[in-house]
């Protein structure tokens, strides 16, 4: 399984996809996260590629289950890891004027001009799951979030495949 959090910076990506894992782990799920910060070149491309390569070293039939964590503005960075896995896109929003105003709050924030121009070129996923992280505080946000991924992973068991490990 596959999770994208998608969404604009400081919308709240990292605070639920971090949160996430955690309460998986606290039921018993391993979950391995990839983050794109960790990458500095080439980020959605070589993501992909570290992704695909966890797939080839489980090999077939073999349990990867994963939260990606990123921007992913554009649809073709996101579509790419449908040819995978079962692929879920959570969409985490929020205004832009509030990204602005959370991003100039980070200690690592990223210059004004380049979230303004991610937020102008930002396709859309197909969102499986919308998160308004204005309307719900973040232990809402979480809470929604982590029982939309417990029903996918009890979906995947009734039909046969069981991912706890």
């Amino acid at each position: 399984m596959i999770i994208i959090v998608c969404g604009l910076p400081a919308s709240g990506k990292t605070t639920l996809s971090t949160g996430l894992r955690r309460r998986l782990s606290d039921r018993g799920y391993s979950f391995e996260s990839l983050h794109s910060d960790d990458y500095d070149r080439r980020t959605y491309e070589r993501m992909y590629e570290d992704t695909a390569e966890r797939y080839e070293r489980a090999g077939t039939g073999a349990t990867v289950d994963l939260i990606l964590d990123g921007t992913f503005f554009e649809r073709r960075w996101r579509n790419r890891f449908y040819r995978l896995d079962t692929t879920y896109e959570v969409w985490v929003r929020a205004s832009l004027s509030t990204c602005l105003e959370r991003n100039r709050e980070r200690a690592d924030a990223i210059p004004e001009e380049g979230l303004r121009a991610i937020h102008a070129r930002f396709e859309p996923p197909r969102a499986d799951l919308e998160i308004d992280t204005e309307a719900l505080d973040a232990e809402a946000a979480l809470n929604r979030l982590e029982e939309a991924v417990l029903g996918w992973m009890r979906e995947r068991r009734e039909n046969g495949e069981e991912r706890k490990q």
